[in-house]
């Protein structure tokens, strides 16, 4: 979740990206201990069901290698290790205390957890079947360089599923999602999470990311030529799955599921 050198002027004065990534790293490091109560709580429990539906979108090998990317404090991961029993699923993330949460959890035996910048994995090019990533896209600074990254490292025909946030089409689900996610969500945060501060951070990084079309552009542009979009509850949040060119001679898109909230 570091990033690029942007300038931000948000704060006291000008931050590059790398300042912004020590912060954010430094936020999620603060609230690991009551971050999965705290979702639980906000989304009335639905971001597990939304989980479930982003690991479901893979048609996945039982022996798939498979990387939960900015994995927290693994939910994800966990929910894509049940679904590969012979396979293997490696979370990374950049907060050491998000990792610590996600290693104390009962999790099958085929995890295993790194501490990394998702825009300078340590793996070999072509090492991983799938990969998932889910609501922290819009934390990520250069989110080019993340996907052609994140195409890197998996094997030709791979897939790569994005959960996130969304911004409604219809004005009116828009207009009261905004109200919740905006006005209420820093409420529970604070009082759930324990810090208000991070979770007013947390809705503010919507404001700068990319609908739901741009985000798709930018993954068919940087590595996923083969890519749709599944809107969850009119758009609250997103499913981007995204597929890497087939080697020569191949199938060029896999099969998906297609259920949607």
């Amino acid at each position: 979740m570091q990033a690029q050198e942007r300038v931000s002027t948000q704060g006291n004065g000008p931050k590059t990206a790398m300042d912004k990534g020590s912060a954010v790293r430094e936020m999620f490091d603060k609230i690991a201990g009551r971050y999965d109560i705290a979702n639980t709580v906000m989304t009335g429990g639905i971001d597990a069901l939304w989980r479930k539906q982003a690991a479901g979108s893979l048609m996945l090998a039982s022996d798939a290698n498979v990387l939960d990317l900015c994995c927290g404090t693994g939910a994800l991961t966990r929910e894509l290790a049940r679904r590969v029993p012979q396979g293997h699923v490696t979370g990374v993330d950049f907060s050491p205390h998000m990792l610590m949460v996600a290693r104390d959890h009962k999790c099958p035996t085929n995890i295993s957890y790194r501490e990394s910048d998702v825009l300078h994995l340590p793996f070999a090019a072509g090492t991983f079947e799938a990969a998932t990533m889910a609501f922290s896209m819009r934390n990520v600074t250069d989110f080019a360089g993340c996907l052609r990254e994140i195409a890197r490292v998996l094997r030709p025909g791979g897939s790569f599923v994005n959960l996130e946030v969304g911004k409604p089409r219809n004005a009116l689900l828009r207009q009261a999602f905004y109200a919740y996610f905006y006005g209420i969500i820093p409420v529970i945060g604070g009082l759930v999470g324990g810090d208000r501060a991070a979770y007013r951070y947390l809705p503010q990084s919507l404001i700068n990311f990319p609908d739901a079309n741009a985000l798709a552009t930018l993954f068919k542009n940087n590595g996923f030529p083969h890519t749709r979009c599944v809107a969850l509850i009119g758009g609250v949040a997103n499913l981007h799955i995204g597929t890497t060119e087939a080697a020569a001679g191949a199938r060029p898109e896999p099969a998906f599921a297609t259920s949607s909230l």
